[in-house]
């Protein structure tokens, strides 16, 4: 099983950028999809997820409005982030979790991570 992550980059403050994870090796039928993300010097912190069926989804307050998080089938999602702000600067993992609720517990598989950097 591979998660492949991608779609981060250099932006300014108040910009966009747009995260895409691809999942191969099984099938993600009722598995949530989303992401974490871990700052220089934080702990880790989930960021938002959507359920296997692509209808609902949540978000870290953090975020909440200016991130939104979709899924194109069951092995593909992405993560539109709007409205940058530099403490959103971070290294970005995309996740999948047996299950509906991927911000509780341990993630099933990990993506190798894609750094994105706000500046102000």
């Amino acid at each position: 099983v591979q998660l492949v992550d991608s779609g981060g980059g250099l932006v300014q403050a108040g910009g966009s950028l747009r995260l895409s994870c691809a999942a191969s090796g099984r099938t993600f039928n009722n598995y949530a999809m989303g992401w974490f993300r871990r700052a220089p010097g934080k702990e880790r912190e989930f960021v938002a997820q959507i359920t296997w069926s692509g209808g609902v989804t949540s978000y870290a307050k953090s975020v909440e409005g200016r991130f939104t998080i979709s899924r194109e089938n069951v092995n593909t999602w992405n993560l539109q982030m709007d409205n940058l702000k530099p403490e959103d600067t971070a290294l970005y993992y995309c996740v999948a979790k047996y299950g509906n609720y991927l911000q509780y517990g341990e993630p099933d598989y990990w993506g190798q991570g894609t750094q994105v950097t706000v500046s102000s």
